[in-house]
């Protein structure tokens, strides 16, 4: 049985770039590309998303507050594809179980925020330091 790798990243607006998966169950036998194409209709123009809002890990290039002007929150879609890998979701859902969360949360709207203000920001300190 196949499972499926959801590969995705943080792009910069000085285009670096940091990358990021997480390997789902595939009990169902999705095809990777009906599965690729439901996150493509989901996800925001160019395939942008908030990762934390479908808890997937954030890959940010500026994790520990090494913040630019270049910075923003979305991460984007890289690539679907079947792979023996073992599951590493830690949430234990399956592809299936993903598309429905990715689906909810694109219904609601992506939320998103200023990684200046973000918890471990140089924004967030400077905050902390005020109060």
């Amino acid at each position: 049985m196949d499972n499926i790798q959801f590969i995705y990243l943080y792009r910069d607006g000085g285009n670096h770039k940091k990358w990021g998966s997480v390997v789902f169950p595939n009990p169902d036998q999705l095809d990777s590309i009906s599965v690729k194409e439901q996150l493509q209709r989901a996800f925001l123009e160019d395939g942008l998303f908030i990762a934390s809002q479908i808890r997937v890990p954030e890959v940010f290039l500026y994790a520990g507050g090494g913040l630019s002007f270049d910075d923003h929150c979305y991460h984007e879609l890289g690539s679907v594809r079947p792979t023996a890998e073992r599951a590493d979701d830690m949430h234990g859902r399956t592809v299936n179980e993903f598309l429905a969360e990715v689906i909810r949360e694109a219904e609601r709207g992506w939320q998103v925020f200023d990684p200046y203000d973000s918890e471990g920001s140089l924004g967030s300190l400077l905050t902390s330091l005020m109060s």
